[in-house]
């Protein structure tokens, strides 16, 4: 079994999506998968209130983006990718960490996801240790004109302890 290489890690930029990035999102949405979002379907879900598109930009290019739907208590990934190219460089890392900057104790508490049972790149990429999710149930068939499972995935915001904490010696 060969181990996979991490390229030179590169930094990107990541702001919100603007329509004018459109062409590039679909690039790399296309590049990415067998069954890739049609303009419409960007459109459509980024005229929701609650839905949110986020581009990685590197040298005046997209490379990355990711769309996800605020819920009450969580955040609700609806697409993410990254450019061919650009994988395994940790564009796909800085935009989850992003994500992840959004997550509270008083308010959105975890990051969900859903991967299909043949996408084993990205469930390599969100449970590996840099990223962090964990394969939390399978759903049955969620995908229209596929009988394809998926995995649904969660992250877990987990608050640092203080350092006070650390000191104290409890009874024995």
């Amino acid at each position: 079994m060969t181990k996979a290489v991490r390229k030179k890690e590169v930094r990107v930029h990541i702001r919100w999506m603007s329509r004018r990035d459109m062409t590039e999102v679909l690039a790399v949405e296309a590049q990415s998968f067998e069954f890739p979002w049609l303009e419409e379907d960007f459109v459509r879900c980024l005229r929701q209130p609650n839905c949110i598109g986020m581009v990685a930009e590197r040298d005046d290019r997209v490379v990355g983006f990711m769309i996800y739907e605020l819920d009450r208590s969580r955040i609700r990934v609806l697409d993410f990718a990254v450019g061919a190219g650009e994988r395994r460089c940790g564009v796909g890392t800085q935009m989850v960490a992003k994500l992840k900057e959004k997550l509270s104790n008083l308010r959105r508490q975890r990051i969900v996801l859903k991967i299909r049972e043949t996408n084993l790149p990205a469930q390599m990429f969100f449970s590996s240790r840099f990223v962090g999710f964990r394969a939390v149930q399978v759903l049955h068939g969620p995908y229209d004109g596929t009988l394809e499972d998926a995995y649904l995935m969660e992250f877990w915001h987990c608050p640092e302890e203080p350092e006070f904490f650390a000191d104290i010696c409890l009874p024995r």
